[in-house]
């Protein structure tokens, strides 16, 4: 419609300026002609309704001008609008739905946000059961013969490999050959607590060359992204893992395993208890919603707090200095740790390694933070008071 058409009276059929099909079924009159109104009629006269807040016989030389307006805001609708719309039948009426979104309702869901953000999601007597019956192996362990607790460490390190190479065939069909990894791994472990360092180094290197060779026996599509994954593998877990036999090789190794121990387990649980009560900004969202800025300062301050006390009392010729610093480090690498297993999970698309530990998942959601944790406390150790 242009604007040289504006100028003929109106047609018999606009009643008041409204079409007959804006006055509902009961209108009579002729149909009504796009085609013709387009091209011969003017724009119809639409009726000033007043506005809110103002009498029906206050008009003024506004009215015009409000017509115009109108008759614009009809021109851009859809030609024939629907004088009566219903509301859609899978939703309730409009009024119930305003009062689903006023403050009851808001009410209502920022409760459910804060029981779900609080709600640590796992049984929890069953977690306590099993963290209990984990410690007093370790401990018992720990302090009767110490190559006992060797082989605790090496069944871990066992079973957490199986873990790891499991998910990534199931989700990945990554095919991180086993069972020279598992042999490698325990033989790591041994050789670390046996030979050292150089031993533990020659054990890796091994390993990698068996998973090289082991793979070759398989077709040769995707050999470099299995050797690679098999490779991350046993530097992740076993190689790791070797660094808790070196601290126990000192004289006083098992005060230095169990100090760090005490320390990553002390931040972890700073972490939880200060980001569920306090935690409100997130510290990395894309990778783990669940932990907070504030989370990572109640780690830090348990952690030193720890440290002082176990470098004080449990580490010979260590200093509480010390421990605030050995703190600090645990609570970096033990969230870092934390974090990049989560990021593995991430990318896997799973939330736990296993269900092999009741109330916590698998070995390796245990030994995500202790892991990177243990050469950190190995090396600061070996600064502060020698490799005894």
């Amino acid at each position: 419609m242009n604007d040289s058409s504006w100028g003929a009276p109106p047609r018999a059929d606009y009643v008041g300026g409204l079409r007959p099909s804006d006055q509902g079924p009961a209108s009579a009159g002729p149909a009504y002609d796009g085609h013709e109104a387009q091209q011969t009629r003017p724009m119809p006269i639409v009726p000033d309704f007043p506005d809110a807040g103002r009498d029906a016989d206050d008009s003024d030389g506004r009215d015009s001008r409000n017509a115009r307006d109108r008759g614009a805001a009809r021109r851009s609708g859809p030609p024939f609008p629907d004088p009566s719309p219903q509301e859609p039948m899978d939703q309730p009426p409009e009024p119930q739905r305003r009062r689903a979104r006023g403050p009851a309702g808001r009410a209502g869901r920022s409760q459910r946000t804060v029981r779900e953000r609080k709600s640590a999601g796992r049984d929890l007597r069953a977690a306590i059961g099993v963290g209990v019956g984990l410690c007093a192996v370790i401990v018992t362990s720990l302090f009767t013969v110490k190559s006992i607790f060797v082989g605790v460490v090496v069944v871990a390190v066992v079973v957490g490999l199986w873990e790891l190479t499991s998910r990534l065939a199931e989700r990945k069909q990554i095919k991180a050959p086993l069972v020279p990894l598992a042999l490698g791994g325990a033989a790591m472990v041994v050789a670390g607590y046996v030979r050292g360092a150089e031993g533990a180094w020659v054990a890796m290197a091994l390993t990698a060359l068996a998973v090289l060779v082991w793979r070759m026996t398989e077709p040769p599509e995707d050999y470099l992204r299995d050797v690679t994954a098999g490779v991350f593998a046993a530097f992740y877990v076993p190689f790791l893992a070797t660094f808790v036999a070196l601290m126990l090789k000192a004289d006083d190794g098992s005060e230095r395993v169990l100090t760090f121990l005490v320390l990553t387990v002390v931040s972890d649980t700073g972490a939880y208890a200060v980001g569920w009560r306090f935690g409100k900004h997130r510290l990395a969202p894309r990778i783990s919603p669940g932990k907070t800025r504030e989370g990572l300062l109640g780690a830090v301050v348990f952690a030193m707090a720890a440290g002082a006390l176990c470098m004080e009392f449990l580490i010979d010729g260590g200093a509480w200095w010390q421990g605030l610093l050995l703190g600090l480090a645990v609570a970096a690498s033990a969230t870092l740790g934390d974090l990049g297993e989560s990021m593995i999970k991430r990318d896997l698309g799973i939330k736990d390694m296993g269900t092999l530990l009741p109330g916590h998942g698998g070995i390796m959601d245990r030994l995500d933070s202790l892991l990177p944790t243990a050469p950190v406390v190995w090396l600061l150790l070996v600064i502060f008071v020698g490799s005894g």
